[in-house]
């Protein structure tokens, strides 16, 4: 049997420097690597267990979030959180702004939504509890 430890999404992103900056200082991720040393155009970025890949590719290569091609669509990520209410307080401290507020939503999910520096929506949150 396989064993599967994490899943990574890769978001292709405007500018680097603008997309690592709103991660480390509105999501406290940390960069994990940025390269290459001269003209970086990728990097990694996490938090505990998680990890985003972002990579500038150019001008003409745009970002294309999922609710960009249909409203139903609207996450990027799922991003579990064990205490989504504590996270919530603490991305509000450091100035976020969200698409959804934290809330128990008709999917069964206790979360909130927010878009990163090129549109991308990440769920953070976990299945209510009974």
């Amino acid at each position: 049997m396989a064993n599967l430890t994490y899943v990574s999404p890769f978001f292709i992103v405007t500018s680097l420097k603008a997309s690592v900056s709103f991660y480390v200082d509105k999501l406290g991720f940390e960069v994990r690597f940025i390269g290459p040393e001269e003209n970086p155009f990728f990097a990694i970025v996490g938090r505990e267990e998680v990890n985003i890949m972002l990579k500038e590719i150019t001008a003409d290569v745009k970002p294309v979030p999922n609710h960009t091609r249909h409203k139903w669509a609207r996450w990027d990520a799922y991003i579990s959180a064990a205490e989504p209410d504590r996270l919530f307080e603490e991305y509000c401290s450091r100035g976020a702004t969200f698409c959804r507020p934290l809330l128990d939503d008709h999917d069964g999910l206790r979360g909130f939504e927010l878009e990163d520096a090129d549109g991308y929506v990440l769920f953070f949150g976990r299945p209510k509890s009974k």
